[in-house]
């Protein structure tokens, strides 16, 4: 997407380098809050109409003289997105050779900082998954747009998590647009995405669909399930994705959540997301669910759970 073309579309989002560095104390080292691989994100205070708001500001690192893709397909997919649960943009700066995507600030950082935080509930853990669930349906569905957007970048680095632990789908530098009628269709693609989160179909289609999505996903449901990340370089079990289907191919379940939120669980809630995560997982595409039937699947787990929590209190 060319810079000039894009600057007349978004025009209305920019933002003065002056402002940014200003909210920002002049991209000091205190404000950075996580790196990704467009650059360092700071955390900083923007005024706008005379009131400070928090921001994310991801400041393009031009060492390489890469990225500018990206930028620009990050800016153009957020300006077309509103969702409680995708980050929202407030803005970017292109000026004086600085490329600065600004969005609001999620306060307790990624979901992968909290993968093993014993303090973070069962329920929780839940309505955090169900959040990115509906990003994600949304992504694919929403009423009143021509075409649905394949993210291909969902990892636990991705999902970000507000002061309410609300989920915040992020990270849309490598999406692609594609028309509603197309979704199934497969794009051929370079081979992108972290190790553990990608699509083992890709190796034998070369390409992706919204269901390449839906396999990650699948593997940010087990993250979250077990405490762990989707790759630990040095383990004996690298890979999630293959540690749990070789337990749930046995029906060992207790083996695979974490132990700190096991007495939390409520059964019933947990094997219907434990088969929806394995579905996920599903080696075929054609075999892993869509995006209503996950939403209604977590749903059910989450009611499941918060009965359970309510019964608990009931008698204690």
């Amino acid at each position: 997407m060319a810079s000039t073309t894009s600057n007349t579309k978004l025009s209305h989002l920019q933002i003065p380098l002056e402002d940014v560095v200003k909210a920002t104390n002049n991209f000091h080292d205190d404000n950075i809050i996580g790196r990704g691989g467009l650059g360092l994100a700071y955390k900083g205070k923007l005024q706008r109409s005379g009131n400070f708001i928090k921001i994310s500001a991801l400041r393009l690192d031009r060492k390489q003289g890469e990225g500018e893709v990206e930028f620009w397909t990050e800016i153009s997919v957020l300006s077309d997105l509103n969702h409680t649960n995708i980050v929202s943009i407030i803005g970017f700066c292109d000026e004086k050779d600085e490329k600065v995507i600004v969005t609001t600030y999620a306060a307790k950082g990624s979901l992968k900082k909290h993968l093993r935080n014993p303090n973070l509930k069962w329920k929780q853990r839940l309505q955090i998954c169900l959040g990115v669930a509906r990003a994600l349906s949304n992504l694919y569905y929403e009423d009143g747009r021509s075409y649905g957007v394949i993210h291909r970048n969902i990892n636990s680095s991705t999902i970000l998590l507000d002061e309410n632990w609300e989920a915040k789908l992020s990270g849309f530098k490598i999406s692609i647009k594609q028309l509603l009628n197309r979704m199934d269709r497969v794009i051929l693609s370079e081979p992108i995405g972290l190790k553990g989160y990608m699509d083992p179909e890709f190796l034998k289609i070369k390409g992706v669909t919204h269901k390449s999505d839906i396999y990650s996903f699948g593997v940010v449901l087990f993250e979250i399930l077990c405490g762990r990340s989707a790759y630990i370089q040095n383990g004996a079990d690298r890979f999630l994705s293959k540690f749990v289907k070789n337990f749930l191919e046995e029906r060992i379940v207790n083996h695979i959540d974490f132990p700190d939120i096991r007495s939390q669980m409520s059964t019933r809630s947990l094997r219907i997301y434990v088969k929806l995560a394995y579905s996920c997982i599903n080696d075929d595409r054609a075999n892993r669910p869509n995006m209503d039937k996950i939403v209604d699947e977590l749903e059910k787990a989450l009611k499941l759970q918060v009965q359970r929590e309510n019964i608990v209190r009931l008698f204690s």
